[in-house]
């Protein structure tokens, strides 16, 4: 299957919570979207995405609710399109973020959601209600997703991750850093998301066109467009994860190697939401990160594998990114 066009087997089942314990109507929406599996149980790690989206409009029509059962009041039939109607009307990616959780609240009651200000950041913090421990965490990255892909539409492009963390535990589904990029963390306090503060004033490019083309793709148009785990970008990626910092490849190698000229890389690049800068960014933090939480290697050591010359950039780069230093970060975990 080409990963590029899947989406993760857990959304999959997030999408027929409300039938857990009913195996024959399980069943019967498992084969209406065109699945081999009868069960949730046999389901590959990754599914399809056609028939993810064939599964998401079955429930949909099932339980006449766009948000799956998974809150109590729910999302009626139109909902969805309604906001989005609303959304395209706005001048900025960022005035849509916080426009798109004013209407969701008009429908949902078991999510609390608000963009918080800090200094340049801005930092969406939700929280769900529900008294279930495991419908908790299915619905805040539910929701995540199709907030965060809901603004890479109407931006036109891939809208970075900065940052994110969740109240509950790591559920397990192989792609938390795929999803959410390189700083994600599990049984955190609060459940927030960083989004790239340069990206959220981009204008909202969409119109009544192509919101039609987008509605009636809607399953794969949110979560095919959140992450492309076959595009440039995620090739640069596992490439530069082959090597050390010091071996790091220019942009100009790098399209001597994938065998495409420097100005259609640059570009490919563009419509992925990324410079090379900004992908060598993001690795240097996934360095730092993992070696923070899964080593007893020194905070120099850290900083010169992650590319820094001297500890003291290192510290000011860690503040900068997530407000505290590597030592503080290392301590909480």
């Amino acid at each position: 299957m080409n990963e590029k066009h899947s989406v993760s087997s857990y959304f999959a089942k997030a999408l027929l919570y409300q039938f857990s314990g009913r195996s024959v109507e399980t069943a019967r929406l498992l084969e209406q979207a065109g699945f081999a599996e009868r069960s949730l149980d046999e389901l590959p790690e990754r599914v399809a995405a056609t028939n993810f989206a064939a599964l998401w409009l079955a429930v949909v029509k099932e339980l006449d609710d766009e948000f799956f059962g998974l809150d109590s009041h729910g999302m009626p039939l139109g909902s969805f399109a309604l906001i989005c109607r609303g959304l395209i009307q706005v001048p900025t990616v960022e005035k849509a973020l916080k426009q798109s959780l004013d209407y969701f609240k008009l429908f949902l009651r078991d999510i609390e959601c608000e963009v918080q200000a800090r200094g340049k950041r801005r930092v969406v913090v939700m929280r769900c209600t529900s008294k279930d421990e495991h419908l908790r965490a299915i619905v805040i990255e539910t929701f995540m997703v199709l907030i965060v892909g809901l603004m890479c539409w109407l931006a036109g492009r891939r809208m970075p991750i900065s940052r994110v963390q969740f109240e509950h535990s790591l559920p397990g589904h192989g792609d938390e850093h795929l999803l959410w990029g390189a700083y994600v963390e599990f049984d955190a306090n609060i459940t927030e998301i960083e989004l790239d503060p340069e990206c959220l004033k981009l204008p909202v490019i969409q119109d009544r066109q192509s919101l039609y083309t987008f509605l009636r793709n809607a399953p794969q148009s949110v979560f095919i467009r959140f992450r492309n785990r076959e595009g440039y970008s995620a090739r640069i990626h596992q490439r530069l994860k082959s090597c050390g910092y010091d071996h790091w490849p220019t942009l100009e190698q790098l399209a001597a190697e994938f065998a495409i000229n420097l100005s259609s890389l640059r570009r490919a690049l563009e419509r992925e939401g990324f410079t090379y800068q900004q992908i060598k960014d993001e690795m240097r933090r996934s360095i730092a990160f993992e070696r923070l939480r899964t080593t007893s290697m020194s905070i120099a050591e850290i900083a010169q594998e992650a590319g820094f010359r001297e500890p003291s950039a290192f510290h000011r780069a860690f503040k900068q990114w997530t407000g505290e230093s590597p030592g503080a970060f290392r301590r909480r975990r």
